[in-house]
């Protein structure tokens, strides 16, 4: 792991702080993204005809009655989520091939045609059922693109003529899934949307975050390999010319943003989101799974790390192994701290009373009055003098600071700037 040791001559920013004001405007949370963002991190969970044909893409060479999942268990699904302390789940329903884990009354492509079960099973029925009893939150991937009914991204059928007749079957399997397998959390449209589903979203699923698509209330990171940039402000700024809502990404990130659209990394822990025969080997170590950590969820994003279960219907022993070790690590790393504080305004002291070697300061800010922080260093009394140990622009929901193992007595957060009086609900320290 890369430890951060920040020089003196780096620090040139610690001068004067200005007094701190409230601004007459910004841009706030909604409860439910706040909620969300509590979350950190979260478990993809792809499988799909690709499973059974070594591709990414659906080629549309596997028919439902070859597709027996037979050991599939949802339960343990949630033990692996657990495992690596997962807080919800985005279960892919449908991928843009078109096939659909639950009884869907729209098409003959799922898995009501499959031998799973005699076609009595339900994938989706089973993990909301699974996720109650493990206290994990659900949330469905539904993809708009639709290869069986010849849709494209989007939502966009390649024949005009019949977009109104997608767009209503689309709809109805929107509707299912959101009215009939309890809360969700999060709905994903891959690809966005061309049409509007926003009274459905709203109808069925109030208090879930959106991504993509007209009602988004969540942004994609950029890229698929679960790193964001730093800064990774929570705001955008909208109308922007060229962006259409719902296509943000963290490249649009605006520090004096108007609009509240905080960010998730989705990432794989294969090399491929489908399960192949021949990728094991490309399985993540738990070094880069932490590097990855640190670059979404300590940049204040939220980290929603793949996992693929194999033709049985199960996340494979190597896998589900690599997701416990992984978050074995960070219960490790930051799981009880050495002591932590909160306050408002600057600066804010903890002290330590036992003077420990530290190597992690995990700072959060309070953001249901919006992201305020735009400059701060960490300090540490050591010997008597305070001396630089991180520092950094925004803070927003968390961050992480890995530091040069040091031993301290007491830690302060110095605000350097900030739109407004900053309000931090954590400053802890960490170590071993």
């Amino acid at each position: 792991m890369t430890r951060i040791v920040v020089p003196v001559a780096a620090l040139v920013t610690l001068l004067t702080v200005p007094a701190p004001h409230e601004p007459d405007t910004e841009a706030r949370p909604t409860p439910s993204q706040l909620a969300w963002q509590d979350l950190e991190l979260g478990m993809f969970v792809h499988l799909a005809p690709q499973t059974w044909q070594d591709s990414e893409q659906d080629r549309m060479t596997v028919e439902p009655f070859a597709m027996n999942p037979a050991k599939l268990d949802t339960d343990q699904w949630v033990r692996v989520a657990k495992s690596m302390g997962a807080r919800f789940i985005v279960f892919v329903a449908k991928h843009e091939g078109g096939f659909c884990w639950w009884h869907t009354d729209t098409t003959d492509f799922g898995v009501r045609n499959t031998p799973w079960r005699d076609g009595t099973g339900d994938v989706l029925r089973d993990l909301a059922a699974s996720c109650r009893k493990g206290g994990i939150r659900l949330g469905v991937y539904l993809s708009p693109q639709d290869r069986k009914h010849a849709v494209g991204v989007g939502g966009r059928a390649r024949d005009p003529n019949r977009q109104a007749e997608y767009e209503q079957l689309f709809r109805q399997q929107l509707t299912e899934v959101l009215s009939r397998y309890g809360e969700m959390s999060e709905v994903w449209f891959d690809g966005s949307l061309v049409f509007d589903v926003g009274d459905i979203v709203q109808r069925h699923a109030p208090s879930a975050v959106v991504f993509q698509g007209p009602q988004a209330s969540i942004r994609w990171v950029g890229n698929e390999d679960g790193v964001a940039p730093y800064p990774a402000w929570n705001t955008v700024r909208f109308p922007k010319p060229g962006v259409k809502w719902g296509d943000y990404t963290a490249a649009d990130s605006d520090a004096t943003g108007n609009r509240w659209l905080p960010i998730e990394c989705d990432a794989r822990i294969r090399a491929t989101w489908f399960w192949h025969t021949d990728n094991a080997q490309t399985l993540k170590s738990v070094e880069q799974l932490m590097d990855m950590y640190y670059r979404s969820v300590g940049h204040g994003a939220t980290l929603l790390l793949n996992q693929t279960p194999d033709r049985t219907g199960l996340i494979p022993e190597t896998d589900a192994g690599r997701a416990a070790e992984f978050g074995e690590e960070i219960r490790r790393r930051l799981g009880t701290p050495r002591g932590e504080t909160h306050g408002t305004g600057s600066p804010i002291t903890l002290h330590l009373a036992t003077r420990p070697t530290i190597d992690h300061v995990v700072t959060e800010e309070d953001l249901r009055d919006g992201e305020r922080v735009r400059s701060y260093v960490v300090e540490g009394l050591v010997d008597g003098t305070w001396q630089p140990l991180a520092a950094g622009t925004s803070i927003g929901h968390k961050k992480i600071d890995p530091i040069a193992p040091v031993r301290v007595s007491d830690l302060r957060l110095r605000i350097l700037e900030s739109a407004g009086i900053p309000r931090i609900r954590r400053f802890a320290a960490f170590g071993g």
